[in-house]
């Protein structure tokens, strides 16, 4: 079974953003979208900097690893993310996530995330072309296409990431690689379904899934199940 997969039947991940969930009763939360089917979460970590957004930093990672075994991506939308690794590695997330835009040296910052027993993964922005992940695709366990701007949830869905999508499908497939595919940005059944088409492997929805009356039945149409 693939590390991103809870469930062994299903070839697309669902993701809920913990960005857009009850940071009032957090264990609550978590455990219904556990209850409801979900593969693994993300947590938007945002430095205020590389986004005009600030949300939370290695201790929240910390407290929502002690409420479930589900896999954690600590996506870090951060300037300098190379400063933390040492820190959300400790707190217990299976994944980080830094960006090709990032003011870091990419391939050191990839290379050490792996040293501290992490899946290092890389993203792009829906303005960045998905060549500028050359050379850097080999040495991630994932690649996270953004298809909002990064920052805030509940913006709508750039139908430009569905071709970068195909692109790494494509890509991989040659090259004999292994990364997941995950896509972040206005994900909801429509959405989700052109990019499971086009070859996601872990679709990360926040506000569609988060505000969903019925989570597992919004788990299974992201999924295609329904």
């Amino acid at each position: 079974m693939n590390w991103w997969l809870r469930h062994p039947d299903h070839r697309v991940a669902v993701a809920p953003s913990l960005l857009s969930a009850d940071f009032a009763d957090l264990r609550a939360d978590v455990a219904s979208m556990t209850a409801a089917g979900v593969d693994l979460l993300h947590l938007d970590v945002m430095d205020a900097h590389f986004v005009p957004n600030l949300t939370f930093g290695p201790f929240i990672c910390e407290a929502i690893r002690r409420t479930t075994d589900l896999v954690l991506d600590a996506h870090l939308m951060m300037t300098n993310p190379e400063r933390y690794l040492e820190p959300f590695a400790a707190s217990g997330v299976d994944a980080i996530t830094v960006h090709v835009e990032a003011d870091c040296p990419l391939p050191g910052t990839l290379g050490r995330i792996r040293e501290l027993g992490v899946r290092p993964g890389i993203s792009l922005n829906p303005a960045t072309p998905v060549d500028r992940l050359d050379g850097l695709l080999a040495d991630v366990d994932l690649v996270l296409v953004m298809t909002v701007e990064p920052g805030f949830g509940g913006q709508s869905f750039d139908q430009g990431g569905v071709e970068k999508i195909a692109w790494l499908a494509e890509r991989r497939t040659r090259a004999g690689w292994s990364y997941a595919i995950s896509v972040d940005g206005g994900i909801n059944e429509a959405t989700g379904a052109l990019c499971r088409d086009a070859g996601a492997d872990i679709l990360v929805s926040g506000s569609w899934f988060c505000r969903a009356d019925d989570r597992a039945q919004a788990a299974r149409k992201l999924r295609g199940d329904a």
